[in-house]
Protein backbone atom coordinates (compact mmCIF):
# COMPACT_ATOMS: atom_id res chain seq x y z
CA UNK A 1 0.00 0.00 0.00
CA UNK A 2 2.75 2.30 0.97
CA UNK A 3 5.38 1.02 -1.41
CA UNK A 4 4.76 3.27 -4.73
CA UNK A 5 3.22 6.00 -6.07
CA UNK A 6 2.90 6.41 -10.11
CA UNK A 7 5.63 3.77 -10.35
CA UNK A 8 7.73 5.90 -7.76
CA UNK A 9 9.26 4.52 -4.78
CA UNK A 10 6.71 6.38 -2.39
CA UNK A 11 9.29 6.77 0.62
CA UNK A 12 11.38 9.90 -1.08
CA UNK A 13 8.14 11.77 -1.98
CA UNK A 14 6.51 11.02 1.77
CA UNK A 15 9.33 11.42 3.65
CA UNK A 16 9.47 15.22 2.64
CA UNK A 17 6.09 16.22 4.71
CA UNK A 18 7.70 14.54 7.93
CA UNK A 19 10.95 16.60 7.17
CA UNK A 20 8.69 19.91 6.85
CA UNK A 21 6.10 19.33 9.45
CA UNK A 22 7.66 17.80 12.27
CA UNK A 23 10.33 20.97 12.82
CA UNK A 24 7.36 23.19 11.67
CA UNK A 25 5.19 21.69 14.95
CA UNK A 26 8.50 21.87 17.15
CA UNK A 27 9.17 25.81 16.11
CA UNK A 28 5.70 26.63 16.39
CA UNK A 29 5.21 24.64 20.03
CA UNK A 30 7.91 26.41 21.37
CA UNK A 31 6.37 29.99 20.01
CA UNK A 32 3.40 29.35 21.42
CA UNK A 33 4.91 28.44 24.62
CA UNK A 34 6.98 31.50 25.08
CA UNK A 35 4.57 34.03 22.98
CA UNK A 36 1.62 34.45 24.39
CA UNK A 37 0.69 37.50 21.42
CA UNK A 38 1.07 34.50 18.81
CA UNK A 39 -1.33 32.29 20.57
CA UNK A 40 -4.65 33.42 19.48
CA UNK A 41 -3.70 33.57 15.84
CA UNK A 42 -1.91 29.87 15.67
CA UNK A 43 -3.84 27.68 17.67
CA UNK A 44 -6.04 26.30 15.18
CA UNK A 45 -2.93 25.90 13.20
CA UNK A 46 -0.67 24.09 16.08
CA UNK A 47 -3.92 22.03 16.57
CA UNK A 48 -3.49 20.88 13.35
CA UNK A 49 0.05 20.54 12.80
CA UNK A 50 0.02 18.05 15.98
CA UNK A 51 -2.47 16.13 14.36
CA UNK A 52 -0.16 16.32 10.62
CA UNK A 53 3.31 16.25 12.05
CA UNK A 54 2.87 12.34 13.44
CA UNK A 55 0.70 11.52 10.32
CA UNK A 56 3.03 12.46 8.59
CA UNK A 57 6.25 11.02 9.94
CA UNK A 58 4.06 7.63 10.28
CA UNK A 59 3.87 7.44 6.57
CA UNK A 60 7.48 8.26 6.09
CA UNK A 61 7.91 5.58 8.30
CA UNK A 62 5.69 2.80 6.44
CA UNK A 63 6.68 4.15 3.09
CA UNK A 64 10.05 3.58 3.95
CA UNK A 65 9.75 -0.23 5.65
CA UNK A 66 7.55 -1.33 2.54
CA UNK A 67 10.76 0.35 0.07
CA UNK A 68 13.00 -1.68 2.55
CA UNK A 69 11.08 -4.98 2.06
CA UNK A 70 10.88 -4.20 -1.97
CA UNK A 71 14.89 -3.84 -2.09
CA UNK A 72 15.50 -6.20 0.26
CA UNK A 73 13.38 -8.97 -1.62
CA UNK A 74 15.01 -7.75 -4.73
CA UNK A 75 18.09 -8.90 -3.36
CA UNK A 76 19.30 -4.67 -4.21
CA UNK A 77 20.72 -5.12 0.07
CA UNK A 78 23.95 -6.12 0.30
CA UNK A 79 24.88 -7.51 3.72
CA UNK A 80 27.81 -4.92 4.34
CA UNK A 81 24.85 -2.62 3.96
CA UNK A 82 22.28 -3.58 5.55
CA UNK A 83 23.64 -2.61 9.31
CA UNK A 84 23.50 1.50 7.67
CA UNK A 85 19.60 0.63 6.44
CA UNK A 86 18.66 -0.61 10.07
CA UNK A 87 20.06 2.14 11.59
CA UNK A 88 18.18 4.62 9.65
CA UNK A 89 14.94 2.62 10.11
CA UNK A 90 15.88 2.72 13.75
CA UNK A 91 16.36 6.43 13.53
CA UNK A 92 12.60 6.58 11.89
CA UNK A 93 11.17 4.81 14.54
CA UNK A 94 12.70 7.26 16.96
CA UNK A 95 11.59 10.37 14.59
CA UNK A 96 7.80 8.74 14.79
CA UNK A 97 7.98 8.41 19.07
CA UNK A 98 9.37 11.72 19.60
CA UNK A 99 6.73 13.51 16.91
CA UNK A 100 4.18 12.18 18.82
CA UNK A 101 5.54 13.20 22.08
CA UNK A 102 5.75 16.40 20.42
CA UNK A 103 2.45 16.28 19.51
CA UNK A 104 0.53 15.46 22.97
CA UNK A 105 2.79 18.62 24.52
CA UNK A 106 1.64 20.75 21.26
CA UNK A 107 -2.13 19.71 22.49
CA UNK A 108 -1.79 20.22 26.03
CA UNK A 109 -0.47 23.57 25.34
CA UNK A 110 -3.74 24.45 22.97
CA UNK A 111 -5.90 23.07 25.88
CA UNK A 112 -4.46 24.28 29.04
CA UNK A 113 -2.42 27.48 28.28
CA UNK A 114 -5.18 28.93 25.06
CA UNK A 115 -5.62 32.62 25.34
CA UNK A 116 -8.75 33.43 27.38
CA UNK A 117 -10.22 36.74 26.89
CA UNK A 118 -10.97 38.76 29.11
CA UNK A 119 -14.51 38.51 30.77
CA UNK A 120 -16.13 42.16 31.41
CA UNK A 121 -19.17 43.22 33.61
CA UNK A 122 -22.25 45.40 32.62
CA UNK A 123 -20.09 48.19 34.03
CA UNK A 124 -16.90 47.57 31.24
CA UNK A 125 -14.49 46.81 33.98
CA UNK A 126 -12.97 43.61 34.10
CA UNK A 127 -15.12 41.10 36.31
CA UNK A 128 -13.28 39.07 39.10
CA UNK A 129 -10.46 36.85 38.15
CA UNK A 130 -10.42 34.95 40.86
CA UNK A 131 -12.82 31.88 39.56
CA UNK A 132 -11.08 32.29 35.94
CA UNK A 133 -10.10 28.61 34.75
CA UNK A 134 -6.50 29.76 33.69
CA UNK A 135 -3.80 27.37 34.31
CA UNK A 136 -1.69 27.67 37.34
CA UNK A 137 1.71 28.91 36.55
CA UNK A 138 3.52 25.90 37.82
CA UNK A 139 1.15 24.16 35.02
CA UNK A 140 2.48 26.64 31.86
CA UNK A 141 6.27 26.66 33.39
CA UNK A 142 6.41 22.49 33.01
CA UNK A 143 4.71 22.20 29.70
CA UNK A 144 7.09 25.40 28.26
CA UNK A 145 9.93 22.97 29.76
CA UNK A 146 8.04 20.03 28.39
CA UNK A 147 7.96 21.77 24.86
CA UNK A 148 11.49 22.79 24.51
CA UNK A 149 12.71 19.18 25.26
CA UNK A 150 10.42 17.56 23.24
CA UNK A 151 10.50 19.79 20.19
CA UNK A 152 14.51 19.31 20.99
CA UNK A 153 14.49 15.69 20.78
CA UNK A 154 12.33 15.96 17.62
CA UNK A 155 14.23 17.93 15.72
CA UNK A 156 17.17 16.34 16.55
CA UNK A 157 15.87 12.61 15.63
CA UNK A 158 14.56 14.33 11.94
CA UNK A 159 17.73 15.46 11.55
CA UNK A 160 19.50 12.06 12.60
CA UNK A 161 17.17 10.24 9.98
CA UNK A 162 17.36 12.34 7.11
CA UNK A 163 21.10 12.39 7.26
CA UNK A 164 21.03 8.31 7.75
CA UNK A 165 19.56 8.22 4.76
CA UNK A 166 21.25 10.73 2.86
CA UNK A 167 24.33 9.04 3.77
CA UNK A 168 23.21 5.67 2.67
CA UNK A 169 21.72 6.63 -0.50
CA UNK A 170 25.26 8.80 -1.54
CA UNK A 171 26.99 6.46 -0.18
CA UNK A 172 25.42 2.91 -1.72
CA UNK A 173 25.54 -0.55 -1.75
Amino acid sequence: MFEEFMGIPAHPLVLHAAVVFVPLLALLTVGYAFVPPIRPHTRWVLGLLAVGAPLSALLAKLSGDAFFERMRSANRVTPEFLPKLEAHQEFGDFTLWASIGLAIVALALVRFVAPRPAATNADARPADTSTDARPGRALTVALQVLSLVAAAVAVYYVIRTGDSGAMAVWEGQ
